[in-house]
């Protein structure tokens, strides 16, 4: 842990045609805490998260992740950086034609020459960690259901033991309870391997279960707390957001201390 920030954003501005998306957004996430981002349809949240990850330059601002000022980062320095990253997509975006195994060790083989045992070992380490068990490893892609895609994108994600983590709509598309298993493990992940997670949302109960604070992105900024400090915040869209019978339904288990 550091007083210093793992991520720092600091009057980042993007535009999309006339569209401003982000008007100086200031935003930091602290070493070892999963920040949740949320907002209304068009507020720039996967923006927001393809500029953290290197994928788009923004007009202006400066975006420091790890101590790193992204702009400034020569080839090398910016690869030794993103292999300190996991990255778990919404669909999973694992490739088609690989097992699971195969899947888990691609960024291993793109980085490193290790024999082939060692890789197995490392690929049912990182599966077991997301709760595959057996033979899964052995699996592609299209025997699994979507729950086991998405563990098996985290397992990937894991692969090269980053030390932040990003995760795009995470339980999107999972029924209740697998979304509260999906939640539950993100954050005994965390928690058991000293993570910094950024977490993409639109699920309340997500934000509730685990994030330390949460950055509602509203009129081209970040307004930055902890879950409760925002539902007493009065702007329009977070009394909509929290307030609204979902909102009213997700706060319902806080309230009662679950």
């Amino acid at each position: 842990m550091t007083a210093q920030p793992a991520i720092r954003v600091q009057g980042l501005c993007t535009s999309f045609g006339r569209q401003r998306v982000h008007d100086r957004l200031d935003l930091e996430v602290r070493y070892g805490e999963v920040l949740g981002i949320v907002g209304g349809s068009g507020t720039g949240k996967s923006v927001l998260l393809r500029a953290l990850l290197g994928l788009l330059r923004p007009e202006r601002g400066r975006i420091d992740i790890l101590g790193h000022d992204l702009a400034t980062l020569d080839r090398a320095t910016r690869r030794a950086l993103q292999a300190r990253q996991g990255v778990l997509f919404q669909d999973g975006a694992l490739f088609s034609s690989l097992t699971v195994a195969e899947n888990v060790q691609a960024p291993l083989r793109e980085r490193f020459a290790l024999p082939p045992a060692l890789l197995d070992q490392i690929a049912c380490l990182k599966l077991a960690l997301v709760g595959f068990g057996g033979d899964a490893g052995h699996k592609y892609p299209a025997e699994l259901s979507g729950g086991m895609r998405k563990r098996a994108g985290l397992a990937r994600a894991l692969a090269l033991d980053p030390e932040v983590l990003f995760l795009d709509e995470p339980t999107a598309g999972l029924d209740p309870i697998g979304a509260a298993d999906f939640d539950r493990l993100i954050r005994s992940l965390q928690q058991s391997l000293g993570l910094t997670v950024v977490m993409v949302t639109h699920d309340l109960d997500s934000l509730g279960a685990t994030c330390d604070r949460v950055a509602a992105l509203v009129d081209g900024r970040a307004m930055i707390d902890s879950l409760h400090g925002l539902r007493t915040l009065d702007h329009p869209w977070l009394r909509a957001y929290f307030h609204g019978p979902r909102g009213r339904a997700a706060a319902a288990p806080l309230a009662l201390g679950a």
